[in-house]
């Protein structure tokens, strides 16, 4: 492995996207062999794949795969790009669930497919066919990313070493989307509740947990190393779903590929909204009232909203927690069980995570 973590990264990324094509093409095959009408189908999936994604969770597994001292394989490779197809699952019914319009700077899936509806002019209901199509390519997704694990030639030692934790990694990222589905239905905001939703719905599921799935495909595997990587892997994965939240109220959108303030217009409940409703006036709770999880939350309002968390100090107050988060997750990358490569590969991948603009 070069001893350059950025370069290294580059080359696993390229590598897992060579994977996931070489997938896509023999699944959307047999996909089109049932029937042309499917086509739409594969097409859409392998587009929200390939066209564009930061391949984190892959490279997370990498890293805790050489922090572990393991010796890449192509069947490594194969089982780490899987991951990409969970998250697309995720992100997909996510989509769906937050009435989002677009994901990457292109239309979202339900969006896609109620398009695709009215400019083919098909019977029935539009945003019906778009929401129908959005659940069902979502859990293709889901179903795929097992095949592509299933299918990646791992020995059987590391495979059933592995499989727990692959398991245990989708059962919490559905409890953190349904407790974040839930939080939005509750009568008041609460900074603990939202930090659990956080560690749940993004945290482990985008780091610790594919830091584990890499250590347990290693041949030089031990007990120890788990908890290691979760010192590193649970702060960094705190700090990366805050700086998501924050990139949701301030980011821009020619970056983040999102509407300006966007989670202010879906009314999403995050640690930064709890930390401004535990901050704000009498007066600042009123128009937050006014202006917040409304659907039609223009420019003007947006930037209403903005300058209440701003100036009741939530943004400041979570730039700092996030710093805090980092620097622990740094101090742990020094472990001394983890491999040389493995430390250099975990401290550049906290900063991707932690100083990204989208």
């Amino acid at each position: 492995m070069s001893s350059e973590p950025k370069a290294t990264l580059k080359s696993v990324r390229s590598a897992v996207e060579e994977e996931l094509s070489i997938f896509l093409n023999r699944e959307s095959a047999y996909l089109n062999s049932i029937s042309l009408d499917l086509s739409p189908v594969s097409e859409a999936l392998t587009s929200f794949l390939l066209d564009s994604g930061k391949r984190l969770r892959p490279l997370f597994a990498y890293a805790g795969f050489a922090a572990a001292g393991g010796s890449i394989e192509k069947s490594t490779t194969r089982a780490i790009a899987a991951l990409e197809l969970l998250q697309a699952c995720a992100l997909i019914h996510d989509d769906l669930m937050d009435g989002s319009d677009t994901r990457r700077g292109k239309p979202s899936i339900h969006r896609h497919f109620e398009s695709i509806h009215v400019q083919d002019q098909l019977d029935g209901f539009a945003p019906h066919y778009g929401l129908s199509a959005a659940v069902l390519i979502g859990d293709l997704a889901l179903v795929w990313s097992d095949q592509m694990l299933n299918s990646a030639g791992l020995p059987t030692e590391q495979y059933a070493r592995m499989i727990p934790l692959y398991n245990e990694m989708r059962v919490e990222l559905m409890a953190g989307q349904f407790l974040d589905i839930h939080e939005q239905t509750q009568k008041n905001t609460d900074t603990e509740r939202s930090m659990k939703i956080a560690r749940y719905k993004s945290g482990k599921y985008t780091i610790e947990r594919p830091l584990h799935l890499g250590a347990a495909l290693s041949t030089n595997y031990s007990n120890e190393i788990l908890p290691a990587l979760s010192s590193y892997g649970l702060p960094l994965g705190e700090a990366f779903q805050l700086r998501d939240d924050l990139l949701g109220v301030f980011g821009d959108p020619s970056v983040t590929g999102k509407p300006a303030g966007d989670d202010l217009r879906e009314g999403k409940r995050t640690v930064l909204i709890a930390m401004t409703h535990e901050r704000q006036t009498a007066s600042q709770a009123e128009t937050c009232k006014k202006y917040f999880g409304r659907p039609d939350l223009d420019a003007q309002g947006v930037a209403i909203l903005q300058e209440i968390i701003e100036s009741t100090g939530a943004r400041a107050e979570l730039e700092t927690t996030i710093e805090r988060l980092t620097d622990a997750a740094l101090a742990a990358a020094e472990s001394s069980l983890f491999t040389n490569d493995g430390k250099a590969l975990l401290v550049e991948l906290a900063n991707i995570a932690t100083k990204r603009s989208a």
